[in-house]
């Protein structure tokens, strides 16, 4: 992974981090102080209600109940139960209001501060808690994560309510940017409370925030052929591979060359792209250096798997999506040597079977079984290597879901791998690109108005 990525723990591996610091009541601490900071800076002083669990969770709400209550807030604590641990010794130094855990205590609170449980719950939130939290009117604010959203993976256990703040500490978890844990969470902070980076080298962490990514530039001497060839297959919807085919000229790509091996098509594709390229006949004609693109307006038929498997015993570059993947549904095995994969949810689910609730684990297995990369496309994209390292992508708008941005992306992924990126690299800056790209251009954005703005998302992107 590039090293401008973030590094993401789960739950086991932050209990980790903290064990090999050791000094937990000191971390508590500094966890406390940094949740009644963030408080302060957002809020002005209302009567707030802290909700603690017995947990490390509730061991930072009594510290932050503590700094805030000496700043001059009016604030109670309500204990789910007696606390344990580090907790203990941070609740025996609360000399303020204590409340019944309790609806209609929250209910009236002008804020709430929920630290009942962290990201490592494995239960459902159900029952009082349950009851409690949603009864809460005011804003909430999150003590690591909702109470209910499993850190690991973004699902909700059971309950999980609404916050308007999140503080974490030291590195985000993948429920920070997995849906639906992701949008319960509101605004995240991420607060430093002394834990050493060092420990990362013992952790070794295989979970990152898509980031920053040096793309591709051309030299003072480059040329066409030098900045990779793209060849994208056109079948029954020829739109969706003139979009790719653009995508990817936008994207760097030297040479663009639409396929076909119907001469009807062929003559319609000579005249509607241009500065594209028209090839009749099969992609593996091509120069060998080729990167072919192959799935955008295919038909998920006997065909397109014959072309694939024709491509792919040449041993060509091969990114799929779309067509390409449906054609060979419940059998990924026949796509063994591909580069890069593109499902959205549906197509995954058609080549590799349910899901599930944990997006990573999905997304890891399937690229471990078809040996490529996997970008499984959402509002939370997760880009998986065979080797097990996993980046989620953050920043799409809403407006990207829209027919065609699909088309465009693989298109951009496969330039990135044509000009020479990895293929981990090239999915990972494509869908970072894709994003920034589609945020510069705003609502009411149409899937070929996009690459116009590759341009102006250049410098978000590339900026080591």
């Amino acid at each position: 992974m590039d090293a401008a990525l973030e590094p993401l723990l789960t739950p086991a591996e932050m209990a980790r981090a903290d064990a090999l610091a050791g000094n937990g009541p000191a971390l508590m601490e500094a966890a406390g102080r940094a949740v009644a900071l963030a408080i302060r800076a957002r809020f002005r002083p209302v009567p707030l209600l802290v909700l603690a669990g017995p947990g490390h969770n509730g061991g930072d709400g009594y510290v932050a109940a503590r700094h805030l209550e000496r700043a001059g807030w009016d604030v109670a604590v309500a204990p789910l139960a007696p606390p344990g641990g580090d907790a203990a010794g941070a609740a025996s130094r609360w000399r303020g209001p204590v409340r019944p855990f309790a609806p209609r205590e929250a209910a009236r609170a002008g804020l709430v501060l929920d630290a009942v449980f962290g990201a490592g719950l494995s239960r459902p939130v159900e029952g009082l808690v349950a009851d409690t939290l949603a009864a809460a009117r005011a804003p909430l604010v999150a003590v690591d994560v909702p109470s209910g959203v499993d850190g690991a993976t973004g699902a909700v256990r059971g309950f999980a309510p609404q916050a308007a703040l999140t503080v974490t500490f030291a590195w985000r978890k993948p429920g920070h940017l997995l849906n639906p844990g992701r949008d319960r969470c509101g605004e995240v902070l991420l607060r430093d409370i002394g834990l050493p980076r060092a420990v990362l080298g013992a952790i070794r962490p295989a979970t990152f925030a898509n980031g920053e990514w040096e793309l591709p530039r051309p030299g003072p001497h480059s040329h066409k052929h030098a900045r990779g060839h793209v060849a994208v297959l056109a079948g029954a919807m020829p739109g969706a591979a003139i979009l790719a085919a653009r995508a990817a000229r936008r994207a760097g790509a030297g040479l663009a060359t639409l396929c076909t091996e119907d001469a009807a098509l062929a003559r319609a594709l000579a005249v509607a792209e241009p500065g594209t390229l028209v090839h009749r006949g099969a992609a593996t004609e091509l120069d060998g250096r080729v990167v072919v693109l192959a799935g955008p307006g295919l038909a998920p038929d006997a065909a397109t798997r014959a072309q694939l498997a024709a491509l792919l015993a040449a041993g060509r570059r091969l990114v799929a999506d779309a067509g390409a993947l449906s054609a060979f549904a419940g059998a990924p095995e026949g796509l063994r040597g591909a580069a890069i994969l593109t499902p959205h949810a549906g197509e995954f689910a058609r080549l590799f079977g349910p899901m599930g609730e944990d997006r990573l684990a999905a997304a890891r297995r399937a690229a471990a079984l078809s040996g490529a990369v996997v970008l499984l496309k959402g509002s939370d994209t997760v880009i998986a290597a065979p080797d097990g390292r996993v980046a989620i992508n953050q920043g799409a708008p809403p407006w990207l879901a829209t027919g065609g941005t699909g088309d465009v992306l693989a298109g951009m992924a496969a330039a990135l791998l044509a000009q020479g990126m990895e293929p981990l690299g090239a999915a990972c800056a494509a869908a970072a690109w894709h994003a920034a790209a589609a945020r510069s251009a705003g609502p009411g954005l149409l899937a070929e108005d996009l690459p116009a703005y590759f341009h102006a998302a250049f410098p978000r992107v590339s900026m080591l």
